[in-house]
């Protein structure tokens, strides 16, 4: 039987994916854990879509690591999840040179602990040069807070006379939002049977395809993922055209 792998077109493949890795607290609940041991475990499966994402030559992937409503978590949590985050960004930064991904991050990064910062920007520094898949970390990051910024910023530039407000359009507000170097999300995943977009990626997603899985984070393997893309292969994209324009 042929593997779900081998079904995928390469030509019909998306530019970026992105995922909201959900179901690290209820994977651990359910086996009688906290839930930073959901987040441990959740490592395996950042790790195989990464590879899974590289081997497809798929150029964009998006993870949705931690929100700016998730600092509300108990503060033990926070805690572990930020040394989490320290220990796996440098564990990782070998592996992402040997598969030549480029490390990215978006959010508001002077909201991250000093130890994480630097972890995060020395490996972004490190995996600068590479050519493959650009992995994009959404840490403290919420859709709300980049719109709310990328405004603040224009009316700078409208006060300062660079930018006439007669010009402000949909390409120009793209340019002032984190994500101005990539383009939008043809495919947003969610996991773990959740069916919410939770802040994530409002402004990107106006035309990205959906898929909901019902499987929990930690579990997620290669074989989910393929499975998203081949639901992804089937669908008609219109843009707001009829099938005939299409």
């Amino acid at each position: 039987m042929e593997s779900l792998k081998d079904q995928l077109i390469k030509e019909k493949l998306p530019s970026h994916v992105a995922v909201i890795m959900d179901g690290n607290g209820r994977w651990a609940q359910k086996k009688g854990n906290s839930r930073i041991f959901g987040h441990q475990h959740g490592v395996t499966a950042v790790r195989e879509v990464t590879e899974a994402a590289a081997e497809l030559g798929i150029s964009y992937l998006t993870l949705y690591a931690f929100s700016t409503e998730n600092w509300n978590r108990p503060k033990h949590e926070v805690d572990a999840l930020m040394s989490l985050l320290v220990s796996t960004i440098g564990a990782e930064t070998k592996t992402l040179l040997k598969n030549n991904v480029r490390l990215n991050a978006i959010g508001c990064k002077e909201c991250l602990p000093t130890d994480v910062l630097k972890n995060l920007e020395e490996s972004i520094a490190k995996t600068s040069s590479n050519t493959g898949l650009t992995l994009t970390l959404a840490l403290s990051y919420s859709s709300r807070w980049e719109i709310v910024n990328a405004t603040k910023q224009i009316a700078r530039d409208v006060r300062e006379g660079k930018i006439n407000p007669d010009d402000i359009n949909d390409d120009l507000f793209g340019k002032y939002l984190t994500t101005n170097n990539m383009p939008d999300p043809e495919l947003l995943i969610r996991t773990s049977g959740e069916l919410r977009i939770s802040n994530f990626l409002l402004w990107q997603i106006a035309y990205t395809e959906l898929y909901f899985s019902e499987v929990l984070w930690p579990d997620y393997r290669k074989e989910d993922f393929y499975e998203a893309l081949l639901d992804y292969q089937k669908r008609e994209r219109r843009f707001g055209k009829t099938s005939q324009q299409i």
